[in-house]
């Protein structure tokens, strides 16, 4: 009896092995990263191809913002559009406060992001952009 409980446990423990290791860690179907020099409002970023072959949400992370105005940074006002052909799609805007902002699963095309506008100066800086989607 003692070996057959061995024997299951053995089993068990090469079957969690085998699942652990087969295990696929969960990733964006695709991510860019850049920066933003002397940006101003009206600006548009380059754009990407989303298959929408995953779930992953189409996001846009800034860290080290910064403008020329007086009081600094605060936020940054950004519009993700879809661009078609014709005039293109709105996909609803984020208030972005040097951090990740997300529009959920879009659907398969090709987007891009506007900067609208932000708090304080004429000109955005971001030493990294970080778009996944």
């Amino acid at each position: 009896m003692q070996e057959k409980s061995k024997k299951i446990a053995s089993v068990i423990a090469g079957a969690m092995l085998v699942g652990f290791l087969g295990a696929v860690p969960a990733h964006a179907e695709g991510s860019k990263s850049t920066y933003i020099s002397n940006w101003l409002p009206g600006n548009e970023s380059s754009r990407w191809h989303d298959y929408n072959r995953d779930s992953t949400s189409t996001s846009v992370t800034f860290s080290g913002c910064s403008t020329d105005g007086a009081s600094g940074f605060r936020d940054a006002t950004l519009i993700l559009w879809k661009d078609v052909l014709g005039p293109d799609n709105n996909k609803g805007s984020r208030t972005n406060e040097c951090n990740t902002y997300a529009w959920g699963d879009v659907a398969a095309g090709d987007y891009y992001f506007e900067l609208y506008g932000f708090t304080s100066g004429g000109r955005l800086n971001v030493k990294s952009v970080t778009i996944k989607w």
